[in-house]
């Protein structure tokens, strides 16, 4: 008998991490926030009208259950969340300016994430699967990573990478980054984390092994000034479109970068036919919209299409 599919099984699923950001705000104080580079693009795409889920494990202490929470909030698919008994994965930001980070996570939830735990049936509904940052340092969550994004890639599904260069992100993951570089039907990278990724002073070398490894990918790459999106510029093929971002009252920078992958998802996802144009100017619009209000806050679409009339293309 065939297998029907439930009709609210997710069409996006971003895997990696979630985690806590301990921040501290004063001399003796601090602050907590859910974070974690997929878990905020799987919050944005839910933002953004996409049936969305984060697939990924957390702690079942007070830390896992405020992602919990905040994931219920968002409206992700709950049964993509795994729950163990296990240490929470923490990012202790204890310096602002420059930011600076310690991560605490030996033996923590998110590496005993199990994908044969996920619904059944999720991989026929699944389109896009999104997967980067530290989900694939760090062992052995980041071996089935890897192998689950071959094995979606396989069936036809459309995945998506964002590295996000973190300091564990050495030579040792230079197979790994090349890897998905080449599977990956969508790359988001900054200028930054080509810099960091490649070891190089100038990131336009990077940037060019990309597109070596894999020329005829969706590969956005944004440029930051003091912290604040700035621009950006896509590429599909002998595609190129760059823009600038819409002016907007800047309030957090929190997780912009991940609400510009989710915009530009979110576009190719609703019609990947349209113009790079339509889809940069979405991006942008995106991650301009998320740095108006505090914390990481992604949009609703209609703030982010009043947005995309005001980026600005770069005419050559």
């Amino acid at each position: 008998m065939t297998q029907i599919l439930h009709p609210d099984l997710p069409h996006f699923v971003a895997f990696g991490e979630a985690l806590t950001d301990l921040i501290r705000i004063g001399h003796d104080r601090w602050r907590s926030a859910c974070g974690g580079s997929p878990w905020n693009v799987s919050v944005a795409m839910s933002s953004l009208g996409q049936l969305s889920a984060f697939g990924g494990a957390i702690s079942q202490d007070p830390f896992g259950a405020e992602i919990w929470q905040c994931s219920q909030e968002a409206h992700l698919d709950m049964r993509f969340i795994q729950q163990l008994p296990r240490p929470p994965l923490l990012a202790v930001v204890h310096d602002l300016n420059p930011p600076r980070h310690l991560l605490i996570g030996q033996d923590s939830a998110d590496l005993h994430f199990h994908p044969e735990g996920l619904p059944m049936g999720w991989g026929r509904a699944v389109r896009c699967a999104h997967f980067g940052s530290l989900g694939l340092v760090r062992e052995p969550l980041a071996g089935r990573l890897l192998a689950l994004a071959e094995g979606l890639k396989a069936e036809g599904r459309l995945i998506s990478y964002a590295p996000h260069f973190r300091a564990p992100m050495d030579a040792s993951y230079d197979d790994t980054l090349e890897r998905m570089c080449r599977l990956a039907d969508v790359i988001k990278v900054s200028e930054e984390d080509l810099r960091g990724l490649f070891r190089v002073p100038d990131h336009r070398s990077g940037l060019a092994q990309i597109a070596a490894w894999n020329p005829g990918a969706w590969l956005l790459l944004t440029r930051v000034e003091a912290g604040v999106p700035v621009g950006a510029t896509v590429y599909h093929g002998v595609q190129e479109c760059s823009g600038r971002s819409p002016g907007v009252e800047v309030a957090d920078t929190v997780g912009a970068s991940d609400v510009a992958t989710a915009g530009l998802l979110d576009s190719l996802m609703r019609n990947a036919g349209a113009p790079v144009e339509t889809h940069l100017r979405w991006a942008l619009a995106a991650g301009a919209a998320a740095c108006t209000a505090p914390g990481f806050a992604p949009p609703k679409p209609a703030l982010v299409a009043a947005l995309a009339e005001a980026v600005e293309i770069v005419r050559d």
